[in-house]
């Protein structure tokens, strides 16, 4: 999706954000069968915070995530479709800064995931002041993606997350509102 298809704003998130090739939509019960299909793999969640999910693990995180609905309350979650068929996950949540007050501004950092099958479609894209993306080093896929949204790397650390039994390197990629084309 580009800017014309979705923004991400401080208020509440619709219920339902439709596009010509996706639809954005808040999770529900039953979206647990097809984020399995991609959380459940070894190789979507390989730099996740997570291990593969479990049916019991993909039933609760949908529990969870069917409350992220407005971001002014600290995070959005969405499934994102493609067909009838829930083939991804975006979500975002506010950034606490140091020095910001509740009529400023704020950051948000964003996270995806993608069914390998419908990856580097071009299905995600933010919009706010300033989005972050922080990844495992690795993920290729993913930094790529965050390149062709138009996020710039600001930084990487090395070996400063302890994730499933080892160190990783953690890079940074965000951008300003003001960095974005003009949608028209």
């Amino acid at each position: 999706m580009d800017m014309a298809d979705v923004g991400v704003a401080m208020r509440p998130a619709p219920g339902v954000i439709r596009t010509d090739r996706l639809v954005l939509r808040t999770y529900r019960p039953g979206d647990h069968r097809d984020l399995l299909t991609f959380y459940g793999r070894s190789d979507v969640c390989r730099y996740l915070l997570n291990e593969p999910w479990s049916l019991a693990e993909a039933r609760e995180a949908v529990q969870t995530r069917m409350s992220r609905r407005d971001l002014a309350s600290g995070a959005v979650a969405l499934v994102v479709e493609c067909g009838g068929r829930v083939v991804g996950s975006v979500s975002a949540w506010r950034v606490e800064e140091s020095d910001c007050t509740a009529e400023v501004e704020h950051t948000a950092e964003l996270g995806w995931a993608f069914s390998p099958e419908f990856g580097g479609r071009g299905f995600a894209t933010p919009r706010l002041r300033r989005v972050v993306a922080r990844m495992d080093s690795r993920n290729e896929s993913s930094a790529r993606l965050a390149q062709r949204i138009g996020m710039r790397r600001e930084g990487h650390f090395r070996q400063n997350a302890w994730i499933k039994n080892e160190w990783t390197d953690t890079v940074v990629f965000a951008t300003l509102r003001g960095e974005w084309p003009s949608v028209a």
